[in-house]
């Protein structure tokens, strides 16, 4: 099984002007090939590496395109393709191999594993039709780059169209109150004997009630440090995140969620208090003591064992509709519930907008559901009305 760590999606170093014969060496290949090409690419993975790092991506962007790019070079080269060789045909066919990857057993792996691990896999399932949305105008965004800088001659790219999905009338993945609860009773059941199983504990309860009652986005938690959540000496507490585009947000923070930051920074060793300059993580690993940070998928994967325990307590007590949203609940389905919550409790829109970071108020508005409930229960009225005459 090909890795990802044989492609190097690094940043390209500059040539250096004492460097006279790697200097000869293009000048020779530019000569005998007759290039004009603009960039300084002679592999595939070369030229992904220079449109990864032409434009200044947002460090969640930069990452999620480096994803999509070395998945597309692991198909190519099990396919003995190229760039050069890629024809319309090679194109719609990875399109359409990205619902469903092949054979499952080299490309899927239900569990991430550390990218090092002889078991780790691309994909962790089939991607929904958005997910391969993205993937595939990354590749056509490469194929145009590759063009217009004179690698590629012609861009077939331009011939495939993108799938298109259907966008939902209004959100759907959030959990029920139900759930919720069952989280917190799985929260309550965690083992605290040990200093580690305590931060651990601490860590979850305080990820689930900030995810819960700020809406972040997992990567934006990641990213940020202690010294975000801090006060302005008017009892207003606020964490400050970076979301998409490079954009700060100021959140405000609830009690619930400022009581949990020092539970958690207590079980750390650290004070209650913290200070603006704090540079230290805001995840933490509770596996270590030198206040090491957590990557997002290792943060995801915690969130996701929560919900798992969760799912067990409530199939187990007999609440199915819960036991089967938290089974397949992922860390922003809780974005979705802090969203759906506050919508349907009649905070303004625009106040959920400018919180959730969105860039339109029609997005804001998909989380709004209070006119679909009066509907339902005013018409189910009526039909209980007529059933009794």
């Amino acid at each position: 099984m090909h890795n990802f760590e044989e492609f190097d999606l690094e940043p390209i170093p500059a040539l250096d002007s004492g460097d006279s014969e790697a200097i000869a060496n293009r000048k020779k290949m530019f000569h005998d090939t007759g290039s004009q090409a603009l960039i300084n690419a002679e592999t595939d993975s070369e030229l992904a590496r220079a449109f990864l790092y032409h434009a200044e991506l947002a460090p969640t962007t930069l990452k999620s395109t480096k994803t999509e790019l070395g998945r597309f070079l692991l198909w190519c080269s099990t396919r003995q393709l190229t760039l050069q060789g890629m024809r319309v045909e090679d194109l719609v066919t990875y399109r359409e191999w990205l619902r469903n990857p092949q054979p499952t057993d080299q490309w899927v792996s239900l569990t991430r594993w550390p990218r090092r691990d002889p078991r780790w896999r691309p994909f962790s399932g089939p991607l929904s039709d958005p997910s391969v949305r993205q993937a595939f105008r990354v590749v056509k965004s490469l194929m145009t780059f590759a063009t217009n800088a004179g690698y590629l001659d012609r861009n077939a790219g331009s011939l495939v169209k993108n799938i298109k999905t259907r966008s939902d009338a209004r959100v759907t993945r959030y959990l029920s109150a139900s759930a919720v609860g069952w989280v917190y009773r799985a929260l309550e059941l965690m083992p605290v004997e040990t200093p580690g199983e305590r931060r651990t504990m601490a860590r979850e309860r305080f990820l689930f009630i900030t995810f819960l009652t700020t809406g972040a986005r997992l990567s934006e938690l990641v990213f940020a440090t202690m010294g975000a959540v801090y006060t302005e000496d008017d009892g207003r507490w606020w964490l400050d995140v970076v979301g998409k585009g490079d954009k700060p947000r100021r959140l405000p923070v609830a009690p619930e969620m400022l009581a949990s930051f020092r539970d958690y920074r207590l079980a750390f060793g650290l004070s209650t208090a913290t200070t603006r300059d704090d540079t230290t993580p805001l995840v933490l690993n509770s596996r270590r003591r030198n206040l090491t940070g957590i990557t997002d998928e290792a943060a995801s994967g915690a969130i996701k064992g929560m919900f798992s325990a969760a799912a067990d307590l409530a199939e187990h007590d007999g609440d199915r509709d819960a036991a089967v949203g938290l089974k397949n609940a992922s860390t922003h389905w809780l974005r979705h519930t802090m969203l759906t919550l506050h919508a349907n409790n009649g905070v303004a829109l625009k106040t959920l907008q400018n919180t959730a970071g969105h860039a339109s108020l029609s997005t804001t508005a998909t989380y709004l559901h209070r006119s679909d409930i009066e509907r339902h229960d005013e018409l189910v009225a009526s039909i209980g009305e007529q059933a009794a005459g």
